[in-house]
Order: structure tokens, then C-alpha cells, then sequence
């Protein structure tokens, strides 16, 4: 047995981490008004400060830092609001 199956037995279905009430996550979303978890393992990252202001504004975001951690919805939407730029990549 490898390790992928091994780690497929012992994962939970879908249904049931949602019964107990899913995983906590460490770091919140800086964008004011979202309540999700920025944490690597629920898909947040860390975009620059500047970068965040242009989409959210300065009132749209919950700290004044050097980077921000954002959760996946938050920055799947700066993202297609960033697409038209090409210095972004």
C-alpha cells in the first residue's frame, strides 16, 4: 500500500468535516468584511500592501503591513481584477 492510498483511508469524507464544523485556520483574511482563513493550506497567499490597495482601496483592507494574507476567494478576485496588467507576473 502507498503512501497516497494510506492517506486517501484515513481522510475524512467531504460531508463529514463539514458536520463538525470544518477546520480551524491560524490567519485570517486582511480584506475588511471577509471572514474566511488565509492559511497556505486552505489556499491563501500574500500579495503586496501596494497591490491590495489598488483593488480593495486603503478602507478595504483590516491591517496596514508590508504584505497582506488573503484568502483563495479574495484573491481569485484580485486576480481577474489584476488580468489586464501584464507587470503583475
Amino acid at each position: 500500500m502507498g503512501f497516497k492510498k494510506r492517506a486517501r483511508v484515513n481522510r475524512k469524507p467531504k460531508d463529514e468535516a463539514k458536520e463538525d464544523g470544518g477546520e480551524e485556520g491560524e490567519i485570517p483574511c486582511d480584506v475588511a468584511g471577509c471572514d474566511n482563513w488565509a492559511d497556505k493550506k486552505f489556499g491563501g497567499r500574500s500579495i503586496a500592501i501596494d497591490n491590495a490597495i489598488d483593488v480593495w482601496g486603503e478602507d478595504g483592507l483590516k491591517r496596514d503591513a508590508r504584505r497582506v494574507r488573503i484568502c483563495r476567494p479574495c484573491y481569485r478576485e484580485w486576480k481577474k481584477a489584476k488580468k489586464d496588467e501584464p507587470d503583475q507576473y
